[in-house]
Order: structure tokens, then sequence, then C-alpha cells
């Protein structure tokens, strides 16, 4: 089931210590158990796994439960033991595992959506289970009756989703590339704003409560991290991975708008009274993404690399700034890490300095992340 591969070495660099095979398709999620050697897995094949490490340093399947469909995602909570499975027909089934690990008793099962489950947050404070799904809906229920409490709906699929225990905010992003913020309440809820920034689907959220700050990864290779705090509208962006995942920080330019391109002045196609005036068509808005001004397609024909601001591909840059870059600009300063496998999902438990990564071919690995944590080094792995 498992190899030990390595034990701890002083290095910089993740290594592998396990690796976990005996899935019979994808694996959906995997999470590090709290003060123990264990992992927990769900996957496609139906199955929830619980992971326990042997004295011989390999680690073996204590719990092996299949369920009726697909397992999408999971949320556990340790202090508990309380684990809550999505699944493909958009079930969410309530577990309390033993303090041994060696067994699972089935608590509930929740009628959330009425398709794939993509996401869940449990809440022991609010004592609800928030879910996403792929009929374009965020739901919360009661885990005590077990009944529906509200319910909200998206243009688009809604895919992942973060949740603030202490002011009962979700965060939800969507196929659209948006993330919307809602303030859930028991029998209603209220839409605070949507955060626009990426032009891929929102693949990804982390909520990171204590400086309020909210990371989102995309389809369009960045991550994005939102000051929601600050309240000033302040932005990170860190650029995402084309066939490795790489993080380099950045104070990112605010998106101007404009009704006509801030360089040549060319009307967009939303500006109808200057399109009529010039007698011209108007053009379609980009933005440069070193200063962030509006232009047209002709005013931003380069592009380039611009790793200090974060940028290790080649981006839309404006005439002006292209010309404005050095070659020394242009040196890379992102740590590229290979993960060896398709990885889908990660887990870390920063305490012990460990990584868990699961995906599609069916493998969870165990890495030592200690050394790189130490170093402060940001860390990817390939996404192939």
């Amino acid at each position: 089931m498992a190899a030990e591969i390595h034990s701890r070495p002083q290095t910089s660099r993740p290594v592998l210590l396990n690796k976990i095979e005996g899935h019979q398709d994808a694996v959906n999620a995997a999470v590090l158990i709290p003060k123990e050697d264990g992992v927990i897995t769900v996957s496609e094949d139906r199955t929830i796994r619980v992971w326990l490490k042997r004295d011989s340093g390999q680690y073996w399947p204590s719990i092996y439960h299949m369920v009726s469909s697909a397992c999408s995602c999971m949320s556990y909570h340790h202090e508990s033991r309380r684990i809550f499975i999505g699944q493909d027909n958009g079930a969410v089934v309530e577990f309390l595992i033993s303090e041994d690990f060696n067994k699972m008793n089935h608590v509930k099962t929740y009628p959330a959506h009425q398709g794939r489950v993509s996401d869940m947050v449990f809440s022991l404070l609010s004592q609800w289970v928030v879910s996403t799904g792929h009929d374009k809906s965020v739901s919360w229920m009661c885990t005590q009756s077990g009944s529906m409490l509200g319910r909200h709906f998206f243009s688009s699929w809604a895919t992942c989703l973060q949740y603030d225990n202490d002011t009962r905010h979700a965060f939800v992003g969507d196929c659209s590339g948006q993330i919307t913020l809602l303030k859930l309440e028991r029998d209603t809820y209220s839409t605070i704003t949507t955060l626009k920034g990426h032009e891929g689907s929102i693949a990804a959220l982390w909520w990171e409560p204590v400086q309020r700050w909210l990371f989102s990864g995309a389809s369009d290779h960045s991550v994005i991290m939102w000051d929601i705090g600050g309240r000033q509208g302040r932005t990170l962006l860190l650029q995402g991975h084309h066939h490795l995942f790489i993080f380099s920080f950045l104070q990112a330019p605010q998106w101007l708008e404009s009704d006509s391109c801030q360089k040549c002045e060319q009307p967009f196609f939303w500006n109808i009274k200057q399109m009529w005036d010039t007698k011209t068509l108007g053009l379609r808005q980009h933005h440069c993404r070193k200063c962030g001004k509006a232009i047209c397609g002709k005013c931003s024909s380069k592009r380039s690399t611009y790793p200090v601001m974060g940028f290790e591909f080649q981006v839309r840059m404006c005439d002006d700034c292209h010309s404005a870059i050095k070659d020394e600009d242009r040196t890379s300063l992102a740590t590229f890490h290979e993960g060896k496998h398709n990885i889908s999902h990660m887990d870390m438990d920063p305490a012990r300095g460990l990584m868990v990564t699961c995906g599609s071919d069916r493998i969870v690995k165990i890495w030592d992340m200690m050394q790189v944590v130490d170093c402060g080094i940001a860390t990817g792995l390939s996404s192939r």
C-alpha cells in the first residue's frame, strides 16, 4: 500500500517521505490528521480511507468505507473527529471517527445539492455545514437538525468556498472567475460584494482569519491575495503555474477603467458617443500588468516577464512599460520544485513540517517540508 522513501534529511527542498497507493480512481482530497501519523483520503472510487503509519514505516488503511457515490471533497474537524464527505450525487454525508481511528459511524446525510458537491466547510461555532455545488448554488445546513437553512444561486458553477466562523461570511468562487462575499444568517443572507480580478475559473480559495486575507487561485495561472481586513482594496498577485507551481509576491497595480485607451485615446466599444463623433469602431479594453492602465490591443502588443512584480511568465505590457524594463529585471525570483505526479489537492501541517498531495494518478504523497518552512522559501509543486 505504501513505501517509506526517506528519513528526514537536511535540505531546503521538499523531500518525499512516503507514497501511498491503493485507490482505484482519482483521489480528490487528502488531509493530514493532526498529532497523528495518519492521512484521510476520499476518492472517485467511492471510498473513504484512514491511513495510519505502522511500525514498519508504511501506511495501511485502518478504515475502509464505501459510500453510494463518488467522493468529491471533504471537511474534517479533528477536535470533534467529525468528517463531512461531499458526493457526486449532491449529498453531504457526516461520519464520526473513533478515538483510535479504527471505526467510523454514520451520523447524517444532508440533501445539499442537485449536482456534484464541489467544496464544503464545517463550522463548529455555527453548527453549520456550508457547501457549494455544480447546481450553481451555495447552501448552508444545520448539523443539529439536519435541515436546510438557506441557499443562494449563481449564474455559473460554484467551484470553491471559504468561511469565516466569527462573522459568518462566506467567500464563493465560480467558473466565471468571480468571488462573491455573502453574509449568512440562519434564515436569510445578503450579498456584500463581488471580487473581480481573475480571467479564468476560480480553482481554490484560502481564508487567513487573523490578517483577514483571502487567497484565490484560478485557471488563468494566477493567485491573488485580497486584503479584506484592510478594507483599502489592496491586492497582491502571485503568478501561478503552467507546468510548475511557483510563488512570487508583488504589489499589484490597480486596474484602471476608462472609456477610451489611456495611450492613444481611441474609444472602447461601449463608448458610443466618441465612436459616433470620430466615425470609428470601438476597441476592446485591455490592461497593462505593470502600470494598470486601460489600453487597447495596439498599444499593448508586447509581452514580457517581470519577476520583481511576480510575473514569471510573459504578460501583457503597454509599450512604454515594456521599453522601461531592463534585462536584469527579467531574472527569475521564483523557486521551482517538482512534485512528479498530477496534483489536484494538498494539505499542510506547518507545526510538523509535513505536506500531503494527491491527484488523478491515484497516488498520495507525504512530503517533508520542515527545512523549506525554516528557510522561509515559497514552494510549489508540479501540476503535471
